[in-house]
């Protein structure tokens, strides 16, 4: 049915039409779907698990030295290397060396004048390969979410405009699972986690002052979302200065002038809050922090700023994504003192 030449030229194309797609399986929200900033000294310890987002990934880029379990950064010290990453199968090295031998291999053998994977049996075993690994990475996901679910400790819940109203003093839940190092629930007024709740390995630090926080500063969360979504699509340095840590404006900045050197630009309208979880609200050193999971839908598009025509992103329909944000403000200030200090990604 298939010539060899036909099998080449076949193989040629559907390597083509997969990467033509990445671009448009890259995030270009604030944050690129990356992980960056700091969350004070919990900043290289996982968020607490909730609802919406039972784990999220280490920092990618952050001005926070690593440290040990409950040893506070020196002042003045100098950052240390960010934490590596655990973007999921591919973006991890086994993953990347997996798929690069494989169309390196592929593309070795097209160069001369073999078929591509010519040694799996045809265009059939290719689309078979990439069958089994789409499968094999789905299961390890689905195994991985359900022990985090059962290493879930409960969570204040909030909800956008349209969902319930906000808790400012939900009920208390059990406590977290023997050995954890977990305080008393009764001892967070705020319905957070337990500090110290953490999955079974997670590196915690030692615990600060709990934060009782008020429906409020919920609110504000939710607006800060909205806002800082907007201020990056419009480029608003300015804005971003006011809504978000000075680390994190720097990091905004630089994705920015990456898009402008490609000639692209974001462009995001109906951001939407769909779901959100406090994980941990805090007091140390002089500040307050929140981590809040957060499910929330927009349209997001990387346009070319040339012609505008839309390179990834559906103007019709809206995404779905899910992150964990922290915010922070100067100790006993108000509700509207908050900004935007980490965003991280749900693993």
């Amino acid at each position: 049915m298939f010539g060899p030449r036909s099998m080449r030229q076949l193989s040629v194309l559907l390597l083509a039409g997969a990467l033509a797609l990445m671009p448009a399986l890259a995030e270009a929200r604030a944050g690129l779907g990356g992980s960056s900033g700091s969350r004070g000294s919990r900043t290289n310890a996982a968020p607490a698990p909730t609802t919406t987002a039972p784990s999220a990934a280490p920092m990618q880029r952050s001005a926070t030295p690593q440290t040990q379990p409950g040893v506070s950064p020196t002042p003045g010290a100098a950052p240390a290397a960010a934490p590596a990453a655990s973007p999921g199968f591919f973006g991890s090295g086994f993953g990347r060396g997996l798929m690069g031998g494989l169309l390196g291999a592929g593309l070795f053998g097209l160069l001369f004048g073999g078929s591509m994977f010519g040694g799996l049996g045809g265009i059939m075993s290719i689309l078979g390969l990439f069958v089994q690994i789409a499968l094999l990475i789905f299961l390890v996901k689905m195994a991985m979410a359900w022990y985090a679910r059962r290493q879930m400790a409960p969570a204040a819940a909030f909800n956008g405009p349209q969902g319930s109203s906000y808790e400012a003093n939900p009920p208390q839940g059990p406590a977290s699972a023997a050995g954890s190092g977990a305080n008393p629930v009764g001892a967070n007024p705020a319905g957070a986690n337990p500090v110290g709740a953490s999955p079974v390995g997670a590196a915690r630090p030692m615990p600060n002052q709990a934060l009782n926080l008020a429906k409020e500063d919920f609110d504000n969360f939710e607006r800060l979302l909205g806002e800082v979504q907007h201020a990056y699509a419009d480029e608003n340095i300015e804005k971003l200065r006011k809504l978000t840590s000075v680390e994190m404006v720097s990091y905004f900045a630089q994705d920015i002038a990456e898009m402008l050197q490609k000639g692209q630009a974001n462009r995001v309208s109906g951001v939407r809050l769909l779901q959100g979880d406090l994980s941990e609200a805090w007091s140390e050193a002089g500040a307050d922090y929140a981590t809040v999971a957060m499910r929330f839908s927009m349209v997001d598009l990387v346009v070319d700023r040339g012609n505008g025509q839309v390179i990834s992103g559906n103007t019709q329909s809206p995404s779905e994504a899910t992150e964990v944000w922290t915010f922070t403000r100067p100790s006993g200030s108000s509700s509207l003192d908050w900004k935007l200090s980490a965003i991280q990604q749900a693993a």
